[in-house]
């Protein structure tokens, strides 16, 4: 794991003007890879394919997985590529069992923000350009490898470009109904533009992955959404 400093940071939405302290904290340097989820679920057998409650996982829950507990014949590429179709529940519960969790929004956009070379690329265009290029790629059928693609700052491998990443609070911006009557006092619910209220409405690769996020249900499995462990630092 790669040790993160704490620091500040503006995002995206915010019900405030300032920034956001983001406490010190570890992350993993890759995502999650099938290898390791393989060894999780072989210690875990509730969270085999097959085995998982619907309310924890929809039905394609590892489905690029031969079988129930490995990803099967011919796949050695397949094992250090990230590992995805997995739920909110299922990364929730392999970070926790190895005395880790998921990472928040902040956490993660705060380390998304650097670029090779900068913490904080924010003012780098072409650093966005770069990001929303990649989000145009449509996903392949066969994802790299992890480590194999962007190297941060920090150190850390695969923030941008290979796969989405769950967040322990995925839908903390998420809208929940229109109030544009002006006569609600809860400020977060959503008005019309998705833009509206956004402290940084240039960063449109930022807009995109909360969009994503907003999208998604705990129980959804998708082809090209993965995770990463953090740890708090004492």
């Amino acid at each position: 794991m790669v040790y993160i400093e704490s620091g500040t940071y503006v995002p995206l939405y915010s019900l405030d003007s300032g920034k956001v302290k983001v406490k010190a904290f570890y992350m993993d340097i890759f995502p999650v890879t099938n290898a390791d989820f393989e060894k999780f679920v072989a210690q875990y057998p509730e969270w085999q394919k097959g085995n998982v409650k619907a309310i924890f996982a929809d039905r394609k829950y590892l489905h690029h997985w031969q079988y129930k507990n490995k990803t099967g014949k011919g796949s050695t590429a397949l094992k250090n590529s990230p590992v995805v179709n997995v739920s909110w529940f299922a990364a929730k519960k392999y970070c926790e069992c190895q005395g880790k969790r998921l990472p928040t929004v902040n956490e993660w956009e705060y380390v998304a923000l650097a670029n090779e070379t900068k913490k904080n690329a924010s003012k780098d265009n072409g650093f966005y350009q770069k990001i929303l290029d990649w989000y145009s790629k449509p996903t392949t059928s066969a994802l790299a490898n992890v480590g194999k693609g962007f190297r941060n700052v920090y150190g850390i491998y695969d923030m941008h470009g290979l796969v989405w990443e769950w967040n322990l609070d995925f839908i903390s911006a998420l809208a929940t109904k229109d109030s544009r009557d002006g006569n609600n006092l809860d400020k977060n619910e959503f008005c019309g533009a998705g833009s509206k209220g956004s402290k940084t409405p240039g960063n449109y690769a930022a807009f995109m992955r909360y969009a994503m996020r907003s999208s998604l249900k705990a129980s959804y499995n998708i082809q090209n959404v993965g995770f990463r462990c953090v740890k708090t630092a004492k």
